[in-house]
């Protein structure tokens, strides 16, 4: 074989997080083929030993240094989130800071334009569009059937769950949740650390931290 025409092997990665988040993950990196999953490793003592597909949970978060010291390269969080998502941040961080790269996933099937900014650690699920000119921080989900229209801007750790739509040039703030089949109308802005409730439809702007829901979404009390 030509050695100019040999593909390199593919990085070797670890998962943060056991739940059924990163079981989805999990068929999203052999789909692409995107790295070698070593194992996972998760907080919970009682998963230890256990699998999520077929990957094995190895331990907890503590053996992450010596997983990045036998060649571990990439880490992938596997934790989803509902509202909150500071510990998704937090594993983010962890990864940074033990020296790995957050590999960025994507599904084959989801739609990325060419045009659009995919940062560090996304993570791009089944069925997902994301159009141009749209730019995503780092640490996002854009889950299963998610919508991200042309021109919207959604900032650092911010989910945006499963059928959800960001019609043209919304802004998301770092952060925040956009909850499953919700709609944000255009120009709207959501303010960092806001959470959008599942099925509700924005038509005015969300101040940072409010929890809307409904239709059309209002704070709830």
């Amino acid at each position: 074989m030509n050695p100019a025409t040999t593909k390199p092997d593919p990085p070797r990665c670890v998962i943060l997080g056991g739940g059924g988040h990163a079981r989805v993950l999990i068929d999203c990196i052999r789909e692409s083929g995107l790295a070698e999953i070593e194992g996972a490793l998760d907080a919970d003592s009682s998963l230890r030993g256990q699998k999520i597909s077929d990957v094995p949970i190895l331990g907890g978060d503590e053996l992450l240094g010596g997983l990045a010291a036998g060649g571990v390269t990439h880490f992938v969080v596997g934790l989803g989130g509902v509202g909150d998502n500071g510990p998704r941040r937090r594993l983010f961080e962890l990864g940074c800071s033990c020296r790995l790269i957050p590999l960025t996933v994507r599904h084959p099937s989801a739609i990325v334009s060419r045009w659009a900014s995919i940062g560090p650690g996304c993570q791009l699920l089944p069925g997902t569009i994301v159009n141009a000119g749209a730019a995503l921080g780092k640490n996002v989900i854009v889950n299963s059937g998610a919508i991200v229209e042309h021109d919207c801007i959604v900032g650092d750790h911010v989910h945006i769950a499963t059928g959800a739509r960001l019609a043209s040039t919304v802004r998301v703030g770092a952060g925040a949740h956009v909850g499953a089949a919700a709609t944000v109308r255009q120009c709207i802005r959501i303010g960092e650390g806001a959470i959008v409730g599942a099925g509700a439809v924005v038509v005015k702007d969300v101040d940072p931290g409010v929890v809307v829901a409904g239709v059309p979404a209002r704070p709830m009390r």
